[in-house]
């Protein structure tokens, strides 16, 4: 019996490449085109769940590193999982937490086995294996666990990420063999290959033969620039199964979202909407917005005339303007809220656009008043 019968992908329908689906979970549905808001520790940060959740999300992710290292796995198992911890009742995604430590630099040291890695709160030493990764996931309770892999930077020679590649792979298999099949919950493997075809190429058949329940886009959005990025999915999407959700790792802006999508991504997750509004940094339908722009100071519009969110129905551009200027947190609340408003908003058209077939149609109006300018 497949343990995971209710993990299931439905491709609804697709216009050219864009797909429409809908993933059912232990948890509750997710509709998609999806963007999930990164809540790193248990925490979307200067956010409410319960706005999360009024501004469309129906699912969201949190970090398995961080949460490791504080409150750690076990006391949050005891807790009931991350969901039940931070009050959360929709599906939640957790990383395996192999991207966070490859940002520690020398702080690291990978092996064929796992990595060894200094905590950057304290200076302990932890060991992560596939298997390790895997059980703080599990005991976390996530809906969906992501494959431990090896992240490299960029740019990086063809051996370097041919190796990278490769242990990833191993690791792929390791994880899948640790993971607790239970009904309703799923694993998602990563292709990596950085920005060379053949290697995510190779990389994506094997994941498929391993068998994962979705499959992940590694390695992009780290320096690489758009165009070499959708280069590059479109050399990597080509290989991916049809009836398994595809989920672009860290992207990014609205129009890196709108791009994957045109070829064939399903899922994405990015800390720029709330990073960017606790810096006064809004997405608006004309573009980034900066707050803290002095010509902001005395300018009664709202951030966009076109969003329904709460910041934008209730506040002008220099009430905002002031609570920056003030320091005040209440305009890093208002701008993280509006922001994640705005990125889900998208993916609601998106979805919408699909169905009726006009997603090159949205695609072309989008882009055309973002890149306008905000004047």
């Amino acid at each position: 019996m497949n343990m995971n019968n209710f993990f299931n992908f439905e491709l609804i329908s697709k216009d050219k490449n864009a797909r429409l689906g809908k993933l059912s979970t232990a948890h509750g549905e997710i509709n998609t085109p999806i963007f999930m808001p990164v809540g790193t520790a248990a925490t979307v940060k200067a956010m409410h769940l319960k706005d999360v959740e009024a501004a469309g999300a129906e699912i969201i992710l949190a970090n398995t590193y961080h949460l490791m290292l504080r409150p750690g796995q076990e006391n949050i198992r005891e807790m009931g999982g991350v969901r039940k911890f931070m009050g959360w009742d929709k599906p939640l995604l957790t990383d395996s937490g192999g991207f966070q430590i490859m940002s520690l630099g020398n702080l690291r040291q990978v092996q064929n086995d796992g990595v060894t890695f200094k905590s950057h709160l304290d200076g302990t030493k932890y060991f992560l294996s596939p298997k390790i990764s895997t059980d703080i996931q599990n005991a976390l309770d996530a809906t969906i666990t992501m494959q431990l892999d090896e992240c490299i930077s960029f740019p990086a020679t063809y051996e370097e990420s041919k190796r990278a590649m490769k242990l990833s792979l191993e690791w792929a298999a390791m994880s899948r063999e640790a993971f607790e099949h239970r009904i309703g919950y799923g694993q998602f493997g990563i292709v990596q290959g950085s920005i060379f075809s053949d290697l995510r190429e190779e990389s994506a058949k094997g994941l498929i033969e391993i068998d994962f329940d979705g499959y992940a886009i590694g390695g992009l959005a780290v320096g690489e620039g758009q165009d070499l990025m959708f280069k590059t999915l479109d050399n990597t999407t080509k290989y991916m199964v049809q009836n398994k959700p595809r989920y672009l790792m860290g992207v990014g802006k609205p129009d890196d979202l709108i791009g994957a999508v045109k070829r064939g991504v399903d899922m994405f997750d990015c800390v720029l909407p709330t990073r960017s509004g606790r810096t006064g940094q809004a997405f608006t339908s004309k573009g980034q917005v900066n707050i803290k722009n002095s010509k902001h100071i005395l300018d009664k519009m709202p951030l966009d005339l076109e969003c329904n969110c709460y910041t934008c129905q209730n506040f002008s551009r220099a009430y905002l303007h002031h609570l920056f200027r003030g320091k005040e947190i209440l305009g890093l609340m208002l701008l993280s809220w509006h922001n994640i408003h705005f990125y889900l908003n998208i993916m609601k058209n998106i979805r919408n656009a699909i169905e009726i077939k006009e997603f090159e149609k949205f695609e072309k109006t989008f882009l055309n008043k973002y890149y306008s300018g905000d004047d």
